[in-house]
């Protein structure tokens, strides 16, 4: 192997070429790069990732080896533990710099930190960057010194930062090394299932840099106006679907940010510049689950309201599997749950009904929520997930007052006014008008008969009712409030 000085550049959660700090650094330092992805699946791990996000790493894999080939130059994958992978690498090539971009979990900060101890003492020298959030969860703090808890000083706080990319151009030329490590073959990483069940996400997608580029620009070009007035309608496309695009780092926040922001300079003189604005907001928003997550690591499994530790959830597998399968009885949270498993992804409005659903109707633990989240959104991003379902259970910062219990029948006729979303997810109910289409139960005997629907054979009944089920959530949730008042 050259003896030459050698940097590795460690892809992680930056699947991209443009705009990736730690790549750009790597390409200053004038020497060789080998780039290399470490495949270290942890099955003890509770959060290794989900079976959708294993497709999409896949296909995201296969696009950034594409993009390195057409540079002359190569994607080295190794399987195995991160550290151990390095340091065998860091051997072969005989680099003496490593360059990467952060993870924010509690996991990965946890491993970052005894990867740079270990290498430090091999007299090789690390190089850390933000590559995936706005800003560094630990820049800045409240007025009080403290992280935040509460969103909007947060937002605030954001509008006074200089936000832009370090590098908006794709690299020309990428130095290589004379010869290069083995490399497993991505196939052999078993990422993609072995019965396919993608068909929908594959056409639903396309994981990549180029596939991120095209999705951000088909947003701003066409939806990005009306996203204020129209971003609660499943029934239309207007919410960007970037989510699994960020995630997997094939864009990065600061680039989306740049575009939206230059769009708003010129929206503003036009006078319809809302929709920008509110994009930008979500942007921040996702900064401040990680913020959540990394000042308050417990959260992925606990909550963080420490009272909440002690309310009692209901354990119903059989409640539980309808409300996964989409069988509940309420047709716009079917609609999403069966959305959910056939394209790995869910309109955020709805994924706040269906959470709300399982949280407050059926009193099941939000982490069971969490986790099939985990497991089937091709966007599961652990900061993200976990604020979600905090929110809506109303155990997090920031939270939903504990008596908000989304109506999903009025949640349907508001956001799903014609029924198209409903009728599109589930099928059985598609020929059914509005508003019968929301709430069959309710609908003349005569009516569903002429349109072949038999309750109870062909769509279930609802498998609670929503006064009843409401009632008892707002004693539950009052029971836990008044009893934390008292021990205060």
């Amino acid at each position: 192997m050259n003896t030459n000085p050698v940097a590795i550049m460690w892809f992680r959660q930056d699947l991209r070429l443009q705009d990736n700090p730690a790549l750009q650094a790597a390409l200053q330092s004038n020497v060789p790069i080998v780039c290399i992805y470490i495949w270290a699946v942890n099955d003890h791990d509770q959060w290794s990732m989900g079976s959708a996000s294993r497709w999409w790493l896949h296909q995201s894999l296969t696009a950034l080896q594409a993009q390195l080939t057409k540079k002359n130059h190569a994607l080295v994958i190794r399987q195995g533990d991160c550290l151990s992978t390095l340091q065998s690498l860091i051997q072969e090539t005989h680099a003496t710099h490593v360059y990467w971009n952060r993870c924010y979990e509690p996991s990965r900060r946890t491993e970052d930190l005894q990867i740079r101890k270990v290498l430090h003492t091999m007299q090789v020298m690390t190089h850390e960057y933000n590559g995936s959030l706005l800003i560094d969860p630990d820049q800045f703090t409240n007025t009080s010194g403290k992280p935040y808890q509460v969103f909007t000083p947060f937002w605030k706080r954001y509008l006074l930062e200089h936000i832009k990319p370090t590098n908006t151009s794709i690299p020309a030329d990428l130095p290589h090394p004379g010869t290069w490590p083995d490399s497993t073959p991505l196939e052999q990483l078993h990422l993609e299932p072995t019965i396919d069940w993608t068909q929908g996400i594959r056409a639903a997608w396309t994981p990549g840099e180029v596939g991120a580029q095209q999705q951000l620009k088909a947003f701003i070009s066409s939806r990005c106006i009306s996203y204020e007035q129209d971003r609660d309608r499943p029934d239309r496309q207007h919410t960007s679907e970037l989510s699994p695009h960020l995630h997997f780092g094939e864009i990065s926040p600061q680039t989306v940010w740049s575009h939206l922001n230059s769009r708003l300079v010129i929206e503003q003189r036009k006078s319809f510049h809302l929709g920008t604005a509110a994009v930008l907001r979500q942007l921040v928003w996702r900064d401040f689950s990680y913020h959540l997550l990394y000042h308050y690591p417990h959260t992925s499994t606990q909550p963080l309201r420490e009272k909440f530790l002690h309310f009692t959830w209901d354990h119903n597998p059989t409640a539980l599997r309808a409300w996964q399968k989409g069988l509940t009885g309420y047709p716009f949270v079917d609609a999403g749950m069966r959305q959910l498993w056939k394209t790995g992804w869910m309109h955020n409005r709805v994924r706040m009904v269906v959470a709300s659903f399982l949280t407050k109707h059926l009193l099941l633990p939000w982490q069971r929520g969490a986790e099939w989240f985990w497991d089937t959104l091709v966007d599961a991003d652990l900061a993200n997930n976990t604020m979600g379902w905090q929110w809506v259970a109303g155990c997090g910062a920031d939270a939903a007052p504990y008596f908000r219990i989304f109506n999903p029948v009025t949640q349907g006729l508001k956001c799903d006014p014609r029924g198209e979303y409903v009728g599109r997810w589930v099928p059985e109910l598609a020929t059914l008008p509005t508003p019968w289409i929301h709430k069959p139960w309710e609908a003349p005997p005569l009516l569903l008969a002429e349109h072949g629907i038999t309750l109870g054979k062909t769509y279930p009944y609802p498998i609670v009712d929503h006064q009843k089920a409401r009632q008892r959530a707002l004693a539950a949730f009052s029971a836990l409030k008044h009893e934390s008042e008292g021990a205060g």
